[in-house]
């Protein structure tokens, strides 16, 4: 195994596989914001973490310029525990194209009178739109804020006093739009939990997205996160969400399980289907890029008259 994935020879067959990372908690804790991005947001667009704009180009079909700047806004839903209100994930939400529909019609003009802009496009889980005086604001992805006390990753100010305030005042006059309107009645009846606010985040411009070199290099992405449709678009590269194994060579992938894949590479290392696997992870919130061949396989124990022991996904997360 090695740590060095700049200089790759041209013929060799690569296989790459990024893990999601998280926050650390050390990084936070020293300024007073957190990072924008999680780690491996920040590793695909750069620091700016432009999600909006690349989630856009990947869920729609219209021509975006590079140099507007874009919102994401979600509806969400707000867990309140005894001090404070958690976030929840969208996929904990169960939210329906038709719930959507409906709740982004009833914020409508009041979205669309504060944003001095209309709405670009949306579906079930994404509402774009120009950021407009919002534009400044400092904003951080429902996945990075998830789980957590939200007022740690709610918007804030950079260069401008008073947004993040004038976002505030809007998110509370839909919250109180929704508490009263029938979608969330149904949803109560249904025993799920109600859409009680809305978020804000991936502020930014296309044109801000760095991605990185050797996802610029990949001949396939894979993977279900819509960023990467996105990504594959603006790099003009072939994208599917279901990973084949014989499509390992020269691919980069993001899966939601990647454990459930090992044995189908450790297979492709072994036939040559793939000369090595690089791994990119991100322990303690920092990019760590490894690289197995099929030496690696294999733990080798320092007692040499033992058998040497099959590499597991568990030894590799560890490691």
């Amino acid at each position: 195994m090695t740590h060095n994935s700049q200089s790759i020879p041209g013929a060799l067959k690569r296989f790459t596989l990024m893990i999601s990372g998280d926050d650390a908690l050390d990084d936070n804790l020293s300024e007073d914001r957190p990072l924008k991005g999680l780690p491996h947001e920040r590793f695909l667009l750069g620091d700016a973490a432009p999600l909006a704009p690349v989630l856009l180009l990947g869920e729609s079909s219209q021509a975006i310029d590079p140099q507007q700047v874009i919102a994401c806004l979600q509806p969400v839903h707000f867990h309140a525990t005894r001090d404070h209100l958690v976030l929840l994930g969208q996929n904990q939400v169960d939210l329906t194209d038709s719930e959507s529909d409906q709740l982004l019609k009833a914020a409508l003009p009041f979205i669309e009178e504060d944003f001095q802009n209309p709405i670009l496009f949306h579906d079930q889980h994404y509402w774009f739109i120009p950021a407009g005086p919002f534009a400044s604001l400092a904003s951080y992805s429902v996945d990075q804020a998830q789980g957590r006390n939200i007022d740690w990753w709610m918007p804030r100010d950079t260069n401008e006093e008073g947004i993040a305030k004038r976002w505030r005042k809007l998110q509370n006059e839909i919250q109180m739009l929704w508490h009263i309107g029938p979608v969330n009645e149904e949803r109560e009846q249904r025993g799920l939990p109600s859409i009680n606010s809305v978020w804000i985040s991936g502020i930014g411009k296309l044109s801000d997205a760095h991605i990185p070199q050797l996802v610029k290099l990949s001949n396939h992405i894979y993977g279900q996160h819509p960023l990467l449709a996105g990504i594959a678009k603006l790099l003009h590269i072939p994208y599917s969400q279901d990973l084949r194994s014989e499509s390992f060579a020269g691919s980069f992938a993001w899966l939601p399980a990647p454990e459930a894949i090992w044995p189908n590479i450790k297979e492709a290392l072994n036939n040559k289907q793939i000369d090595e696997l690089l791994l990119i992870d991100f322990p303690n919130g920092k990019t760590r890029e490894r690289i197995f061949t099929t030496k690696d396989l294999h733990q080798k124990s320092w007692a040499f008259w033992k058998k040497a022991t099959p590499l597991s996904w568990k030894d590799i997360i560890a490691s």
